[in-house]
């Protein structure tokens, strides 16, 4: 009797191959998003010094904030638009648009011919990338069921740390080809592409979407002044519904503080791992290129394990509780890692605790944001909260940029940038706790 208890509590009972082919293919959206991310991190100082050989090493590290930035532009951009058109054409179709997008757009990055053309295809691509989080969030949301939903939303989340590590992995073998192997990184962005086609076939679109379009539909050609005030709430922008319920604006400005805390967080810091640690390693008389390499890879060993624990914590103690453990454990984690650890084989345990709580805290959103929304607003809500904060966060890596080229050191430039995580912890206690709920209709 005890082992039938046991099993029936196991958060995988239950679970679909229907539900499976979700997970699979959000959890692939989000790892090519996180390949073709860290590509970025990982190669821009050869992108910089191939395509603009003129620029003074001084410059670099802010050119490189610079190219990030401008992703980070077109991500959010793409982000909010992704969100908005997932609530009107569906999960489904908006992941389909938005891989192939992503996988045309990396491709060319790889024929740049020079700077300007490379930060332009960064923004396209940019905007391709952003489409898909919201998404895949939501359909993960609507799909599983409720007590596994926070899991499952963990487990999607790694795929941005399996993409990292990926990345670095092929990094480790591409970047001895000599200074044209960023363009070869970029070219293997356009495999997601044919993943598409399986997309089409095998993964199914959120029957709790497809009830609410056809609600949207119905009201729509009613009269409005003889709708209810829940039935306005689906004629309307979604993006202006947001905000007009005053309840969801308050959800959607907390949401969004956090996020900033995150993203902020993350972009303006943690970036900047790869070349810290090959400038220790470089001072070690180590190879930096490959140190650089196998810090993104053991960095995100303890993102993956980050991301996936988050979904159980949050499941254990409640959702607000383990994103301010999170949040704590990141402001604590930034000076210990780039002020006070400069010995290789110590930096090796820091940057896995290090990318269990900096880098695995984005699992808060997942897990907490489609349970904020109703499923009519669902996929713009989440989309608007996690991408909206990139108008603001891409200052981080210029801001982070400019100190460490002022100073010619990361350890200032990282610990003042990450007392934004202050911010979240401020923000996050007056968020409702969705624990144990049901998801909204």
């Amino acid at each position: 009797m005890q082992n039938n208890a046991v099993a029936r509590r196991s958060w995988r009972e239950g679970v679909t191959r229907r539900q499976w082919r979700s997970l699979i293919a959000a959890n692939l959206g989000w790892l090519f998003d996180g390949f073709e991310t860290y590509a970025l991190i990982l190669t821009v100082g050869q992108v910089l010094r191939t395509l603009d050989p003129s620029a003074p090493q001084s410059s670099i590290a802010f050119l490189s904030g610079a190219t990030i930035a401008v992703t980070l532009l077109g991500w959010g951009i793409g982000g909010i638009l992704g969100g908005v058109f997932a609530d009107y054409f569906g999960r489904r179709r908006t992941l389909l648009v938005a891989i192939v997008l992503y996988a045309v757009f990396t491709g060319l990055t790889a024929a740049s011919w020079d700077l300007t053309s490379f930060l332009v295809l960064r923004f396209v691509t940019g905007f391709a990338l952003g489409s898909e989080w919201g998404t895949g969030a939501s359909l993960i949301a609507e799909i599983w069921p409720s007590h596994a939903r926070a899991k499952a939303a963990g487990l999607m989340q790694c795929g941005l740390g399996l993409g990292f590590f990926i990345a670095s992995a092929c990094w480790y073998f591409v970047a001895p080809v000599g200074p044209q192997a960023w363009r070869i990184m970029f070219l293997i962005g356009v495999l997601p592409a044919f993943f598409a086609l399986w997309l089409r076939r095998s993964v199914p679109e959120s029957e709790q979407w497809t009830k609410a379009n056809t609600r949207r539909h119905s009201l729509r050609e009613r009269r409005r002044e003889n709708l209810t005030r829940d039935e306005v709430s689906y004629t309307r922008l979604t993006l202006r519904q947001i905000f007009a319920d005053p309840e969801l604006r308050k959800r959607t400005i907390l949401g969004s503080l956090m996020s900033l805390t995150t993203t902020l967080g993350w972009w303006g810091i943690s970036t900047w791992v790869p070349l810290y640690v090959s400038g220790i390693a470089a001072d070690s008389g180590r190879s930096a290129t490959t140190w650089a390499s196998a810090a993104g890879m053991i960095y995100n060993v303890g993102a993956i394990a980050g991301y996936i624990g988050f979904g159980f914590i949050a499941d254990r103690v409640g959702r607000k509780p383990a994103t301010m453990l999170y949040f704590a454990a990141s402001l604590l984690l930034t000076p210990v890692l780039f002020l006070w650890t400069h010995d290789l084989g110590l930096v090796v345990v820091v940057l896995i605790i290090n990318g269990f709580f900096t880098l695995g805290q984005y699992t808060w959103m997942p897990v907490w944001l489609p349970e904020l929304y109703p499923t009519h607003l669902r996929a713009t809500g989440a989309a608007f909260v996690f991408n909206a904060a990139r108008f603001v966060a891409f200052l981080g890596p210029l801001l982070a940029g400019a100190i460490i080229s002022a100073l010619g050191g990361y350890g200032v430039a990282a610990t003042v940038v990450g007392l934004i995580y202050l911010l979240g912890l401020v923000v996050a206690p007056f968020c409702p706790e969705t624990r144990g709920t049901s998801l909204a209709d």
